[in-house]
């Protein structure tokens, strides 16, 4: 591994490498937990929250624990990062007494503006941009069921997001063919499209971006997120007769030859996805939430052992 105490903001920040390596890492401590019990032994790791969590929250402080070490769990209870006091000064000051950073946030900026202040690694947990512990936990996932992810095709229907991006920037440095199919206006940043695609590229697969739901074609498993993004204030009527058609239903995961259904949480039945779906035994929405805790382990290791 050559990523020890570096920051990992974005997708990009791991080459195909290293992500190969981590999900080997990452299936290895699940199968031996014990093998890294004291991974961590004596350091403790700052984890920002500027946004609410249920998975993010508990599979880094429980997977932290597992591993030896201490998770600081710090909100806005203090006040908002830049408001009672400068971003920069959280991450100078964390520094002081933390091993790492981690940072759930708002604005991608915030968690550029922690890595230049801080001495030590910073994780993005998520941002507007990007979810990279998602994709790494997906793919993880994909890995675990398939057991070859080069040559996969995985879609995503929805709203074009974060998740999407790191699922796009990721499934291309490890050989994945992504279907990214979402309504009109509700698209993919056009920079991510181009890093995608020249990834894509470079290690032999497809992006492939389309609004026809009928153009979806046949794929190993299709992935949904909400129509409303966390913090978008858009009420679900503004936008139902959009997404309606994307929804995730049993004839489409028929119809394109789906063998598994993903989400990364929270779901909404009968909205992106009907109950039918998201409860059945084709959907591996739980693995992906365990494997959130592995894969995030998995970096955390690889930025902090040497």
């Amino acid at each position: 591994m050559t990523l020890y105490n570096q920051s990992v903001l974005g997708d990009l920040d791991l080459t195909p490498t290293q992500v190969r390596e981590i999900l080997t890492l990452a299936i290895d401590m699940k199968a031996t937990p014990e093998k890294y019990a004291d991974a961590l032994k004596g350091k403790s790791i700052a984890t920002l929250y500027e946004k609410p969590s249920l998975r993010t929250r508990v599979s880094f402080d429980v997977g932290i624990n597992k591993l030896g070490g201490h998770a600081v769990y710090l909100d806005l209870q203090n006040g908002a990062m830049g408001k009672r006091e400068d971003v920069a000064d959280f991450g100078a000051n964390l520094s002081c007494w933390c091993d790492a950073i981690v940072a759930r946030v708002m604005s991608h900026s915030t968690l550029i503006t922690l890595k230049d202040a801080a001495s030590v690694p910073v994780v993005n947990s998520l941002c507007d941009l990007y979810h990279p512990c998602q994709g790494l936990a997906d793919y993880m996932t994909l890995q675990e069921l398939f057991g070859e992810l080069k040559g996969l095709t995985l879609a995503y229907v929805g709203d074009g997001n974060n998740v999407t991006h790191s699922l796009m920037l990721t499934g291309a440095q490890l050989g994945v063919n992504l279907v990214v199919l979402t309504p009109e206006g509700y698209g993919v940043d056009k920079d991510i499209i181009e890093q995608a695609n020249k990834l894509a590229n470079d290690n032999d697969c497809t992006i492939t971006m389309t609004n026809d739901v009928n153009a979806l074609g046949k794929v190993d498993a299709i992935y949904a997120d909400t129509w409303i993004s966390m913090g978008d204030g858009k009420s679900l009527e503004q936008i139902i007769d959009t997404f309606k058609p994307f929804q995730i239903t049993k004839d489409l995961m028929q119809s394109a030859n789906a063998k598994y259904f993903m989400h990364c949480q929270p779901a909404h039945r009968d909205e992106e996805v009907t109950a039918e779906v998201l409860d059945s035994e084709q959907s591996v929405i739980l693995r992906q939430a365990e494997n959130r805790m592995w894969a995030q382990n998995a970096l955390l290791h690889t930025l902090l052992v040497k």
